[in-house]
């Protein structure tokens, strides 16, 4: 089994790499649960808990097991990295979590691509964009995990 999780700030095209990897190599493709989640509050604003509730649930979907390509769209390092954003600090448990289901390999997409709105979105300013970035990169460089930067531009 080989396991990618794509990562990146919103609006720099996880979903739609994640879905053509998944595809051109007949694999796996695992959908982000924040998104949904988001969506059917209908609203980008969530409380500790929900957040709490939505990690869980990323969780359970990092389980999956299979002998081909599983790819993800986001996995738990963005779910650390909102938390310290959102809230300055994490559940231990969040760590745990991201050692019990490592990824194989990371690509990690930069933002360069243009903010596009979407009802699932809440930062678009290209300063959060960049810091959110370099957060992601510094977690999967801390992991010592396998990774590749992907630019557009």
């Amino acid at each position: 089994m080989m396991r990618i999780g794509i990562i990146g700030p919103e609006s720099t095209g996880k979903t739609t790499l994640a879905k053509e990897l998944a595809e051109r190599y007949q694999g796996i493709y695992v959908p982000e649960y924040a998104r949904e989640f988001v969506e059917k509050k209908g609203s980008t604003e969530v409380t500790w808990d929900e957040l709490c509730e939505i990690a869980k649930k990323q969780i359970e979907r990092l389980a999956i097991r299979d002998e081909g390509l599983v790819v993800f769209d986001t996995e738990l390092i963005i779910t650390k990295v909102w938390f310290d954003y959102a809230f300055g600090r994490w559940p231990e448990w969040l760590d745990e979590a991201i050692k019990q289901y490592p990824m194989d390999v990371y690509v990690i997409l930069y933002p360069d691509l243009p903010w596009e709105p979407d009802p699932a979105r809440s930062n678009g300013s290209d300063e959060i964009r960049m810091e959110l970035f370099e957060r992601y990169k510094q977690e999967v460089e801390a992991l010592g995990i396998e990774h590749y930067l992907v630019k557009h531009n």
